[in-house]
């Protein structure tokens, strides 16, 4: 009987082996899971000043972070480029360009090749542009227009010209056409790193005319070239809004800054949303695997926290373009307030401050803003508002409060929208109110108060391009 019950075991044990993976096999990588065999950071506006450490500091930091990170990933433990695109001091001088050798000195280790582009706008304020070029190759040891090979990869970077006042001459667009048609015979299949200072113009967000951070140069020339992925920075745009990576004839993407954020809302360049701009510091961990697909990791570097994060098809092929206008409208879906969520409204003398829950996203990018009316009886909206939340940071943020003005005696409802970037509205959460208070608002006035809470810190002193 024993022996018929060891047979038994010895039996069942032998098609368990057989049938049933190992260990090994279990614990085996599937197929699809991303292993970099390049990494590098793709940054840019750190904004080194002589009499303020803080942006030095950003700099250090995100450096320690993203070598942490690449220590982590036994299949490539490397960070082997560091890419900031221009505004790499902030008021141009000597020393500001001396102090970020010596703090790229400081924090970058060997295996890291330093690229990087001068811009006309902060780097270009004190020197003369042939002593700007000059200054940049400074930190890099690169020439200020370069083009080098990284692990079997192109990395092409273009300076401000030393032709005052153009930002670029003819004789660099054809140098650039010249060393993608090298890049590109050398191996078609693979992307190709450009990077300059200003976005391409219509490309990502910042880009376009009302947003003036657009750059039309050297367009004609990368829309032949579907394997370019351009970096760029100069408007300072949050890199996890979904028009930071955009893909056309070629892909482009905002690196947002190391310095603070800006915005565009409403055709307005407006700081005044966002007293916290300058908490934050964002840039992406760009990675490479065998197959030439592309994650791309936004970081909250104060947070230590990744903001966003998108894997892309070989971008070098013109059929792969996910973060195309289209695609990213198309996928767009409205987002969602919780069940049982409501308004709270706090009545005062015409108007009312509006409070609500925050809503959740249904499409895996950000909410970027939400709108608050009220109406009357009739269903006219008679005053209106928004608000941006702080998608750009990853701290979390439960409520959204919103002040409607322009508000008289009376009876209204009072609505509440989330939007996502594309304009898609959530279900709105509505309240009923009353305006005991008589102190009638003109809507002329109304309209004043709107835009001047909206406007009043807009930056003018910058000019775009």
């Amino acid at each position: 009987m024993k022996k018929a019950i060891c047979i038994l075991l010895f039996t069942c044990i032998l098609i368990t082996s057989l049938i049933l993976p190992s260990a090994a096999q279990k614990k085996a990588a599937p197929t699809n899971e991303f292993v970099p065999v390049l990494r590098f950071i793709a940054a840019s506006d750190t904004h080194i000043q002589d009499d303020n450490n803080i942006h030095a500091e950003r700099v250090q930091k995100m450096l320690a972070y993203t070598y942490r990170e690449a220590r982590a990933d036994k299949n490539h433990p490397t960070l082997d480029a560091l890419l900031l695109c221009g505004d790499v001091t902030h008021d141009g001088t000597k020393t500001e360009f001396e102090k970020m050798k010596q703090t790229l000195d400081s924090a970058v280790k060997p295996e890291t090749r330093i690229l990087a582009v001068a811009a006309m706008a902060h780097d270009g304020y004190d020197m003369k542009r042939a002593e700007v070029r000059d200054a940049i190759t400074m930190p890099t040891g690169n020439e200020a227009d370069f083009h080098v090979v990284i692990g079997g990869y192109h990395f092409i970077g273009i300076s401000v010209s030393d032709s005052f006042p153009l930002h670029y001459v003819d004789a660099q667009r054809t140098w650039l056409k010249e060393q993608l048609d090298a890049a590109t015979a050398q191996n078609p299949q693979q992307p190709v790193f450009v990077m300059q200072h200003e976005h391409i113009y219509k490309t990502v967000y910042g880009s376009f005319p009302d947003e003036r951070w657009g750059l039309a140069y050297f367009k004609e020339v990368l829309e032949q070239y579907p394997q370019v992925v351009d970096f760029s920075g100069h408007s300072h745009y949050p890199l996890n809004h979904p028009n930071s990576v955009w893909q056309g004839a070629f892909t482009a993407v905002g690196t947002g800054a190391i310095k603070s954020t800006d915005f565009t809302v409403e055709d307005l360049r407006d700081i005044a949303q966002s007293p916290d701009n300058a908490k934050c510091s964002t840039f992406w961990i760009v990675e490479i695997d065998s197959a030439n697909r592309m994650r791309l990791r936004g970081i909250d570097l104060l947070a230590e926290k990744v903001l966003c994060e998108y894997i892309l098809e070989n971008p070098a092929n013109p059929a792969n373009r996910e973060m195309s206008d289209e695609n990213k409208a198309a996928k767009s879906t409205a987002p969602v307030f919780a069940k049982g969520a409501a308004i709270k409204v706090k009545t005062a003398k015409g108007g009312c401050t509006v409070t609500v829950p925050a809503a959740a996203s249904t499409d895996g990018f950000p909410i970027v803003l939400y709108r608050a009316f009220a109406k009357d009886a009739s269903g006219k909206v008679i005053t209106k508002t928004w608000t941006m939340p702080a998608y750009y940071l990853s701290d979390e943020q439960p409520e959204i409060t919103l002040n409607l003005r322009g508000l008289g005696k009376g009876d209204y409802t009072v609505s509440v929208v989330a939007e996502t970037a594309y304009g898609v509205q959530s279900a709105p959460l509505e309240k009923n109110i009353t305006i005991d208070s008589p102190g009638q608002v003109s809507a002329f006035f109304a309209r004043i108060y709107y835009w001047c809470e909206h406007a009043a810190a807009v930056v003018v002193k910058q000019i775009g391009i």
